[in-house]
This record gives C-alpha cells, sequence and structure tokens, in this order.
C-alpha cells in the first residue's frame, strides 16, 4: 500500500502533514509519497528522528493551489501544484490513494480530471463520518455539488451504502433521505422526485425520510441530501459541538469549589466526550464516485488527522470500495439513469 499526500495543503502544512505521515507509516506499515515543495518537506524531516527512509520518500511538486483561487481554473494552470501531482501519481498507478487537507474544490477538481468517474457516476460525492448516540452516521453529499438533481441523489445512497458497509462495517446500512419531515408527500421538488427513486432501489435499505436530529440520534446509517444543505449541516455541527465543550469549561470555571470539585470526577467523560467529536479521529471524508482512492480532510488537519485520513485511505483500497461501488451502480443502472424530471 502506497499513498500519496498532500504535503503543502492545509492551514498547518508541512509540518503536520509530515509528521501525521510518519505516524501513518510507523503505524500502518505503509509506504508515504509526500508530495510538495522538497525543501520544505525535508526541512520537517530533518527535525525528526523516528521516520523511515524506507517508507517515506519525497516527490517535488513546485506549486500549490490556494483556496482562493478558482479550482477547477486552478488545476488546468497549475500542472505541477501538489494535489495535481498527487492524484497524477495514482492515476498512473504508481500510489494507490490520495490525501488532502488542502482546498476541496481543487481536490473535487483534481479528482476529476486526474482519475475520472466510476462508469454509471454522473458526479461524486463527499461522505463525512458524523458521530452519533450509537456510533457513525455518513453524510451525503457533504459539499461536491451543491446543486444535486434526484439522479444524483440516487447514486449518492448507493455510495454512501457500500461505504458504510465496508468501511464502517454496518450490515444493512440504513439509508435515509434529509428532509422536513417523515411523511413522503414532505419537502420540496428535489426531495418528492427523489423518494420514489430511493424506493426502487434494490442494494439500498431505504428507510424513508429523516429530519435533521435523525443523524445524532443514530436512527439512521446514511443521510442523503444535495451539497449545499449536507455542508451547512456539517459546518453547524461541528461548530456546536465546539460551543458545547466551551460552554462546559465556562460553567465548570465560574461555578463554586464544590461543583469544581465534583467535576475533577468527570474529567474523563469529558475528555471521551471531546474525544468522539473531535474530527481528527475520523481522519477524512472520502470523495465517492470516482475512480480511485481520494480522501479529503479538514483545512486545519494536525498530524493525528492525517495519519487517521491514511488509515482510512488503506481499509477503502483494501475494500475494494471503487469496486464495489461500480458493481452497485451498475446493478442499479435503469433507476440511477433516470429522469430528473
Amino acid at each position: 500500500m502506497k499513498v500519496a499526500v498532500d504535503a503543502m495543503g492545509s492551514d498547518y502544512a508541512p509540518e503536520e502533514i509530515v509528521l501525521g505521515a510518519i505516524q501513518a507509516a510507523n503505524e500502518y506499515q505503509c509506504e508515504i509519497v509526500l508530495v510538495g515543495d522538497q525543501t520544505k518537506i525535508q526541512e520537517v524531516l530533518d527535525k525528526v528522528n523516528n521516520w523511515d527512509s524506507q517508507r517515506i520518500s519525497i516527490h517535488h511538486a513546485s506549486e500549490t493551489i490556494e483556496m482562493h483561487e478558482h479550482p477547477g481554473a486552478a488545476v488546468r494552470k497549475k500542472k505541477d501544484a501538489s494535489i495535481v501531482v498527487a492524484t497524477r501519481l495514482v492515476k498512473e498507478g504508481l500510489c494507490n490513494a490520495v490525501v488532502s487537507a488542502g482546498s476541496t474544490g481543487a481536490a473535487v477538481a483534481a479528482a476529476l480530471f486526474g482519475l475520472g468517474r466510476i462508469p454509471g457516476v454522473e458526479r461524486p460525492t463527499i461522505a463525512t463520518p458524523i458521530p452519533n448516540l450509537t456510533g457513525t452516521t455518513v453524510l451525503l453529499d457533504s459539499g461536491a455539488n451543491v446543486d444535486g438533481k434526484p439522479k444524483h441523489l440516487v447514486q449518492s445512497a448507493i455510495m454512501g451504502s457500500i461505504y458504510a458497509q465496508y468501511i464502517l462495517d454496518i450490515k444493512t446500512p440504513r439509508v435515509g433521505l434529509l428532509n422536513i419531515g417523515e411523511e413522503e408527500t414532505k419537502g420540496n421538488e428535489q426531495a418528492l422526485a427523489t423518494y420514489p427513486l430511493l424506493k426502487q432501489l434494490q442494494t439500498v435499505n431505504f428507510i424513508g425520510n429523516v429530519e435533521g436530529r435523525d443523524i445524532p440520534k443514530g436512527t439512521v446509517d446514511v443521510v442523503v441530501c444535495d451539497g449545499f444543505v449536507g455542508n451547512v449541516v456539517l459546518k453547524f455541527g461541528e461548530g456546536l459541538s465546539s460551543v458545547i465543550m466551551q460552554l462546559i469549561k465556562e460553567t465548570i470555571k465560574n461555578s463554586g469549589i464544590l461543583t469544581k470539585l465534583a467535576s475533577l470526577m468527570i474529567i474523563p467523560a469529558l475528555k471521551n466526550l471531546k474525544q468522539k467529536l473531535n474530527y481528527a479521529e475520523y481522519g477524512g471524508a472520502p470523495l465517492l464516485g470516482v475512480n480511485g482512492c481520494f480522501i479529503i480532510c479538514h483545512g486545519s488537519s494536525k498530524a493525528k488527522a492525517i495519519k487517521n485520513a491514511i488509515r482510512v485511505a488503506n481499509e477503502f483500497t483494501q475494500n475494494k470500495v471503487v469496486e464495489h461501488i461500480g458493481e452497485n451502480i451498475a446493478q442499479e443502472g435503469v433507476v440511477t439513469s433516470a429522469s430528473e424530471e
């Protein structure tokens, strides 16, 4: 297993990216190709003693795509950008997967141009794991397509179900359509048109409409929506979990001595809660639908998140998720190619 890591992506590149790659190489016994400015990457490696030169290598890329740049135009123009080069290594068969914490738009564009789509998939989708009361819910799309049509949501349902089955080890994932109510007659035109298509699927355990509150409750394993709605849900959840933890800290800080003493007893539980809500524990979100393994990380990813993203890339590749998606999309061909009207 060899993973191409965009070492110039994220707010903390290349230091945290390189450190995460080293941790992954040591823990998962995989090979890592760090793609980016060779001088800057080597400077980080020189500060670390425990990295294995047999598992860590550098592939120089002279350019970087910045967050403010137009994704498609930048990918076309900057042929030697780290994210473009990392994707090319997978396309050429030199690596098995790509991990990047750079611009999400650039990641999607690089994957589409460099890897292409799985036959039958019209648009790729970002599948983001979200912690719930009982485990994890996969939300998709969380930002790849802001104007998804019904057939795109159907394809997302198939891909999300496969991901939950082979990566989260859920034998028969419950798939729901995010809506404003559970009734089949609820929702906008997009939801009303998508519902009957989802009901026709043979390879997906569609349980009907679900509401936003069902995501943290864990009553559904896969939630399908377009990228605009999904990204809003994701960012709201991130902000809410952060605020809750901060409010707990402030409440304890401003309380009396008895409350502060009592809080010492629940510190381990609070640490466990914080860990469960931390996106770094989940590593990254796969871009499903492209013809290869492409893991997109949070822009603020540090070493731990990168390490876990590489773990996800390993599991994704070893479980042949791309192949399974292709098989199921082909099996459901009549439904997934249905008109969006």
